[in-house]
């Protein structure tokens, strides 16, 4: 990733108060033109760089223009100047550009050399890049929230002790010794500043005291890495959008196999019912036909009967045909007389036409014999319904035969 030229927002770093002025207003602003940093983090972003400051006056805040592989711009802070470290006795400040990205400080920031004209990154750097990012353990093995800038820089300034990231571009073979351009000083003195001079532009970002310049040793291998980057981040976009479709389309499958599956019990469940209620419909169809043919033949042994009689008496006109039909008949009819018997009784007590008493005891023993009569009635007719449906099983059987 590799930040085009920004526009960035500087200030003067003569002043720590201004320093702290700058990061509390660029952290506080609000709306379209915010940092794209978390509101509860802020603070501690804050402190980080007062810190780093505080610890290393070459490193300067400011705001600046950040572009990603996938040409998506965001605005970002960085801290922009040069690290000291010590090779062979003497004091060199390495130029660095040290990016807090959106998601700072839960992960790490991503650190550049940013080289002058006259340097190029050492080749096979094994903390270095081609393209000047710089990987360290500190910063693989970053740990919020006891991670931080000044120890970043500390860890930064050892291991470009032991290994100098950048040589003089004139020199054909790679020399470990920082480039002539670089200040430096004897060991014990106060540490040098990089004389002020202008550069062509960078391509990891601009501040105040004019523009850091960067060439490519390889540019054709810078442009085919980029291009590989943004290959990548584009196949990985795709996939992960493909997977986030086929994982709705799977789920939408799976919601329609549950709905088919309750689909089918119930229609198990409609398809039972139906048999069954078929079976009772054909058991009573069959009685049906039964008791049909039961009173067809009534009727054909005795409508020659009827033609004969004539006038019949009504009390006559019925032959009970067996004994328990009788004793049935004779039970109903005195349980009915009775019942009579007892409500002409109740018109008479009301209308004084008996005395209380004798109504009392006529209405006791006519309720013990209606009570014998309707428990005999109450017999005869479960003996008649099982005699019934002896008949019934009989009849079916010879159905079934037949």
């Amino acid at each position: 990733m590799a930040p085009p030229p920004p526009e960035a927002a500087v200030h003067s770093p003569s002043s720590p108060q201004y320093t702290q002025q700058f990061l509390s207003n660029v952290l506080s602003q609000r709306g379209p033109s915010s940092l794209p940093y978390s509101e509860d983090v802020k603070w501690l972003i804050r402190q980080h760089l007062v810190s780093l400051i505080d610890m290393c006056p070459s490193l300067q805040p400011r705001t600046a223009t950040f572009t990603y592989n996938d040409s998506r711009t965001v605005n970002l802070l960085q801290a922009n100047g040069t690290v000291p470290m010590v090779y062979l006795d003497a004091t060199y400040n390495i130029p660095v550009i040290i990016w807090l990205l959106e998601s700072y400080p839960r992960q790490s920031p991503l650190v550049f050399v940013n080289p002058t004209r006259h340097m190029v990154v050492k080749d096979s750097h094994p903390f270095v890049n081609s393209s000047g990012i710089v990987s360290i353990p500190y910063l693989t093995n970053w740990v919020y929230p006891s991670s931080n800038l000044v120890e970043l820089v500390r860890n930064l300034s050892n291991f470009f002790s032991r290994d100098p990231p950048l040589y003089t571009k004139r020199n054909p073979n790679p020399n470990p010794h920082p480039p002539p351009g670089t200040s430096f000083s004897n060991s014990g003195s106060t540490r040098p500043a990089i004389p002020p001079r202008v550069y062509p532009p960078s391509p990891y970002g601009s501040g105040s005291g004019g523009v850091v310049g960067r060439k490519m040793d390889d540019r054709s291998e810078v442009d085919k890495k980029n291009a590989i980057d943004e290959l990548m981040v584009k196949l990985h976009s795709d996939i992960e959008g493909l997977g986030k479709a086929r994982e709705a389309d799977m789920e939408g499958l799976f919601n329609a196999q549950g709905v088919l599956r309750r689909r089918e019990e119930e229609l198990r469940k409609g398809v039972k019912e139906m048999l069954d209620e078929k079976e009772g419909l054909e058991q009573q169809l069959q009685m049906v036909l039964m008791n049909t043919d039961v009173l067809e033949g009534w009727v054909r042994d005795n409508e020659t009967k009827v033609k004969k009689i004539g006038n019949v008496d009504v009390d006559e006109a019925f032959e009970l045909c067996d004994r328990l039909s009788k004793q049935m008949s004779d039970c109903t009819a005195s349980d009915l007389a009775m019942e009579d018997v007892i409500y002409s009784m109740d018109k008479a007590i009301q209308d004084g036409a008996i005395p209380f008493d004798q109504y009392l005891r006529n209405v006791r023993l006519l309720s013990r014999e209606q009570f014998i009569h309707r428990a005999t009635a109450s017999k005869v007719k479960a003996a008649q319904m099982q005699a019934q449906v002896s008949h019934m099983a009989s009849r079916l059987s010879q159905y079934a035969l037949s």
